[in-house]
């Protein structure tokens, strides 16, 4: 008998079909941001990351042209295993000819849809969108949609729109709809001597942004924050103002794991959203005592995000993004260690017996449930990992082939 079989004889005397696990989680959508592979950079002109936010690390190899980054992303997407999604940033429009003569506030779904057939042709289920409220002249004084210079909070508002529009093309596309999620680096380095008037600025350019847009093919949401570089002491679009605005306006919320206070965990948040929303979406990130966008890891809070996604019967609810961009280590390894840590952990929360846990609980048999839960973590989860690697014709080992292309390919870009 292999390994599997051994494996599955286990879970199922558990109570759980590991078969039924393996075929849940490749149904199971992740969508990978495409700015790991160039520290954020974009296509669009900037030539370094600002707005609350930075890439740390110099290691060689950073993609430099639309085309590096393409075959960087198809590299590491080929060592991925399970159904995917690309994220895209606003500022990677393919703007050719356009460059320098068109700005964020005039961007149309011709900038954007070479990243639409690039998905297609890789088979990816779909594209996610963002509009890039970042790295820009037009951020004055750290403010955007907030900001009390008219011309400024327009031209974002507009920015805004053009989103809007292009991910209803995007969704079009696939025939699915396209997530489009609003972060802003909105705020102060220091204490402000008015907090309301610029979240009333921020709630009145939402809603012109919002007021028409095709509900059919784009889900907006809005992602809050407790602080960035440049902005310590307030942020505008902080968690309270968003669950509200999302709230009283039916959009979805984002939530980043990376952007609460440290003793805040997400997978707490995530069931207490599903009691009101339909729709949950989740920016998945490895905080390191702050947002600091570490590559994902399969760590406690990344099972426990896991398992509040699939315990509650979400895996349809929830939309699962990647976020992170580490320039310290080979990007294309960052970007595959990542895939696969939040593969794992689902995988990890599928195989547990949640019902007869829940029922545990509901039982107030809390001394069997903590007994039983340790049981849980001793089951044979690698040999069921190793399995669902093996049926999508991968290996555990993907360093080796990153390694040659680093050889082949990246040292070729000093």
């Amino acid at each position: 008998m292999d390994r599997y079989e051994s494996a599955k004889q286990l879970y199922a005397a558990a109570g759980v079909d590991a078969e039924k696990a393996l075929a849940a989680l490749k149904e199971i959508p992740i969508s990978v941001h495409c700015w790991q592979g160039d520290d954020v950079i974009g296509f669009d002109g900037a030539d370094s990351l600002s707005g609350g936010i930075q890439t740390t690390g110099n290691y060689p190899g950073r993609a430099r042209t639309p085309e590096e980054l393409l075959a960087d992303i198809r590299k590491a997407f080929s060592l991925m295993p399970g159904k995917k999604r690309l994220n895209v940033h606003a500022c990677y429009a393919f703007l050719g000819e356009d460059k320098g003569k068109v700005d964020r506030d005039r961007y149309s779904y011709k900038h954007f849809e070479r990243w639409v057939t690039f998905a297609k042709e890789l088979g990816l289920d779909g594209v996610d969108f963002n509009p890039t409220f970042f790295a820009h002249p037009m951020v004055k004084d750290g403010l955007t949609l907030s900001s009390p210079d008219e011309t400024v909070r327009r031209f974002w508002v507009e920015h805004g729109k053009r989103s809007l529009e292009i991910a209803a093309e995007m969704g079009k596309a696939f025939g699915k709809p396209c997530l489009v999620n609003i972060w802003i680096p909105d705020g102060f380095k220091d204490v402000p001597a008015d907090r309301l008037g610029p979240r009333l600025r921020l709630q009145k350019s939402l809603d012109e942004m919002l007021a028409s847009y095709d509900k059919k093919y784009v889900i907006p949401a809005v992602e809050s924050k407790v602080f960035g570089i440049g902005v310590e002491s307030y942020t505008v679009g902080n968690n309270e103002f968003y669950q509200n605005y999302a709230a009283t306006r039916g959009v979805c919320c984002l939530l980043d794991n990376g952007h609460y206070h440290p003793t805040e965990v997400v997978s707490d948040k995530i069931p207490s959203l599903l009691a009101f929303y339909d729709k949950v979406a989740l920016h998945v990130t490895r905080p390191v005592r702050w947002d600091s966008d570490h590559v994902v890891l399969f760590e406690d809070e990344l099972k426990e995000i896991a398992k509040e996604i699939v315990r509650n019967d979400a895996t349809e609810k929830v939309m699962i993004g990647l976020d992170y961009f580490d320039a310290s280590i080979n990007r294309l390894s960052a970007w595959v260690t990542g895939q696969r840590s939040m593969q794992k952990a689902l995988l990890y929360a599928l195989l547990l017996p949640n019902e007869s846990l829940k029922d545990l609980q509901d039982a107030g048999n809390f001394t069997r449930l903590m007994v039983e839960q340790e049981k849980a973590k001793m089951l044979p989860f690698t040999d069921v990992w190793a399995e669902y690697l093996k049926r999508q014709n991968l290996s555990e080992n993907y360093y080796d082939e990153i390694a040659l292309y680093e050889e082949s390919v990246l040292k070729a870009r000093q």
